[in-house]
């Protein structure tokens, strides 16, 4: 958690917020969920979307360069950070929906979007959409976006799993072992998973299994990828397929880092991520 000293809060309208070191958190409403979002510097609006799990505090370093130049906004995205958890499992559309409503009261007429992991899932089916503003730039960072391809190891997990939930979710043995399907899912489970409630798990499973490499072509404004050279969970294979489907885009490799080169390789990201924004 992001720690300041000295806070200032008070209300503005519908909004929240605290103050300190030039640093504004504020939280509002979209479609009755509490939403928090950092809000920081003056200009042509820069959005940053987290990753699956993660929240706006792992942006405050990039967010404190991009705001020398640019007004930066970041949310807590439905169902991480501080902000509220969707009442019902959302897909991939469900979160374009909800960044489209939350930009809103900024009403801008040009937008660069930067997205990490899951973040830039959304962003790529968000730019296939008849916007209401411009994409002026996108940087995608270790980008979610193309459905990994199982092994045949995978596949038989994949199988046994569904044949054990099954017998599990039969009312003969939920009565005898009540526990016993909550902690298969567990032991079958990756961490994101288990980690999550009944329904962001549900969401987990409906944005995964999503395939976006049909809208990749779509992303004709100018695109910066920047990845881990050891990422695992994004493998640099996506990166290089995305360059070859995105009219306009260009590959980093960053380096000695996996999955969170923004924050492994920071000094070399920021340094890139300067240039490609113009920033002196």
């Amino acid at each position: 958690m992001i720690e300041f000293s000295a806070l200032l809060c008070y209300n503005i309208e519908d909004y929240t917020v605290t103050t300190a070191l030039g640093v504004f958190l504020l939280q509002t409403n979209v479609d009755s969920l509490k939403i928090n979002y950092m809000d920081k510097g003056s200009g042509e609006l820069v959005v940053l979307l987290h990753g699956w799990g993660s929240n706006i505090e792992l942006f405050e370093n990039m967010s404190e360069l991009l705001a020398r130049k640019y007004h930066v906004v970041a949310p807590d995205m439905p169902g991480f950070g501080l902000s509220d958890e969707p009442k019902e499992p959302w897909r991939v559309d469900d979160y374009v929906d909800f960044v489209l409503k939350f930009l809103e009261p900024f009403a801008p007429k040009k937008v660069t979007f930067l997205g990490h992991s899951f973040g830039g899932r959304v962003i790529i089916k968000m730019a296939s959409r008849d916007l209401p503003f411009e994409i002026e730039k996108v940087i995608l960072v270790d980008s979610a976006g193309v459905r990994p391809k199982k092994t045949a190891a995978q596949k038989i997990r994949q199988r046994n799993y569904k044949i054990g939930r099954k017998i599990l979710e039969t009312a003969p043995v939920k009565a005898l072992f009540p526990d016993a399907l909550e902690e298969f899912r567990r032991s079958h489970g990756s961490a994101d998973y288990n980690s999550a409630t009944p329904v962001m798990r549900q969401t987990l499973v409906n944005t995964v299994n999503e395939d976006l490499v049909e809208y990749m072509p779509n992303m004709k404004m100018p695109v910066l990828l920047v990845w881990g050279e050891n990422d695992d969970a994004t493998p640099l294979s996506d990166a290089k397929l995305m360059e070859q489907l995105m009219p306009d885009a260009g590959l980093v490799t960053l380096k000695n880092c996996g999955h969170y080169s923004f924050l492994e390789q920071q000094f070399t990201f920021n340094k890139v991520l300067a240039s490609f924004m113009e920033i002196d």
